[in-house]
């Protein structure tokens, strides 16, 4: 077996996920059910390149853990037979990723435009916010809360009717940029707002008590990365001084436990926590306009894929916010909302406990700084598709997640005073 692992180390590709093709790649599923059974996925990582797909680090693996992982075409049958020389529980979730990206594109409303049924580029959905605040100029406005590294501006939709002394919700999608299904919620989010309001009691109630901030992509280079590059690009696109690996992840760039459980101090890692929390432009903007709102902000909502969850804090440490049993009571009906179109099954809970720890993320940050609703959502599917969402899925993925969200921005409004 470990002559094996050697055997593929030495026809290891580069590092460095670039102008990819992703044709015969495939993404396995496996269980480990013992300690050594880990060492076999820690020594895979360490001699082939192995991408992460849950949990989003090696380090984070640990014996009964469903990991998911992507690894190369010539290596895929070597690491299968591995996986059943070693007699761990595994399965394939995808036996060839580029005809899955493919598939992706499977939206019946594909238009030449902007569309929310389907996957819109930066490009795209740039012009779009400014149409949208143009079109419902009672209902929205667009800002500009900073720049990304290479020099895209990041704008931010505040949706609500003018009224004066206004509490707020933020929200963000788009922080690991192959997280596709994350922008194309909150762009389906800002459709309903203006489209049901004055028609949809809850919606016009919520629009007329509050402001909602939302920021539709947060990692916007390392976003159009994956249209132009590399479809599986996770983190930022800056440079790392003294490293030929690119870009930081964002969600382990904020000052909360920064760079302790689950994060990494390697440039050429997926959770790459930065040179110093904040060292991301996208990260300080979002940090700074927070901050500078913490008045009026009191919940703050951010959006990820995959694995069907709804966790609040902590995720950097085990220790239990002091809201905990509200925060879990408002996650379980929220939970039970969402479910009670499609019967999509979520899981709820910390941060940690429910799935593993993660340091320096946006949730616990926003927590920290005292907004004491802080829910992350890890949108569809459980791993059939994982970060390959087909576009069919875009409808019923953010006509449930919207319910939540209803949920949970109404159950905030009822505790304001």
């Amino acid at each position: 077996m470990w002559v094996l692992l050697v055997l593929i180390g030495t026809a290891a590709v580069s590092a460095h996920l670039q102008d990819l093709a992703f044709d015969g790649q495939k993404v396995f599923r496996v269980i480990p059910h013992n300690d050594e059974q880990v060492e076999i996925i820690n020594s895979l990582a360490s001699n082939i390149q192995v991408d992460f797909w849950q949990p989003d680090s090696v380090m984070l693996v640990r014996p009964n853990m469903q990991v998911d992982f992507r690894v190369e075409a010539e290596e895929s049958f070597e690491v299968e037979d591995l996986l059943k020389e070693s007699g761990m529980e595994y399965r394939v979730l995808i036996d060839d990723l580029q005809a899955a990206l493919n598939a992706q594109f499977d939206s019946k409303a594909r238009t030449t435009g902007h569309g929310y049924e389907k996957y819109n580029n930066w490009e795209t959905i740039a012009a779009w916010t400014a149409d949208i605040a143009a079109q419902n100029p009672d209902l929205v406005s667009r800002s500009v809360i900073g720049k990304t590294h290479e020099g895209r501006p990041m704008y931010l939709l505040k949706i609500g009717k003018s009224h004066p002394n206004k509490k707020a919700i933020f929200m963000d999608c788009g922080f690991h940029a192959r997280e596709w299904i994350s922008p194309a919620f909150c762009q389906w989010f800002v459709k309903e707002a203006v489209e049901t309001y004055g028609k949809d009691t809850v919606m016009t109630t919520l629009l007329n008590s509050l402001d909602f901030y939302v920021l539709p992509v947060v990692n916007i280079d390392g976003y159009v990365y994956t249209w132009t590059n590399n479809r599986m690009w996770r983190k930022t696109r800056s440079k790392n001084a003294g490293s030929l690996c690119t870009g930081t992840d964002p969600n382990r760039n904020f000052n909360a436990g920064w760079c302790t459980l689950g994060a990494s101090k390697n440039p050429c890692d997926a959770t790459y926590c930065g040179s110093a929390p904040e060292s991301e432009k996208e990260t300080k903007a979002l940090a700074d306009f927070i901050r500078e709102h913490l008045s009026t902000i009191k919940a703050y909502l951010t959006i990820h894929s995959y694995s069907q969850l709804l966790l609040f804090p902590y995720s950097y440490t085990y220790k239990l916010p002091s809201n905990s049993e509200e925060l879990n009571s408002i996650a379980h009906a929220a939970s039970k909302q969402l479910a009670s179109l499609y019967n999509t099954k979520y899981t709820y809970g910390p941060g940690a406990t429910t799935i593993y720890p993660a340091a320096g993320g946006s949730d616990d940050w926003a927590y920290d700084q005292g907004i004491k609703y802080s829910f992350t959502f890890e949108l569809r599917d459980t791993g059939r598709h994982g970060f390959i969402l087909p576009e069919s899925q875009i409808k019923p993925t953010c006509e449930e997640t919207l319910l939540a969200v209803k949920y949970i921005a109404n159950y905030v409004l009822e505790h304001l005073y």
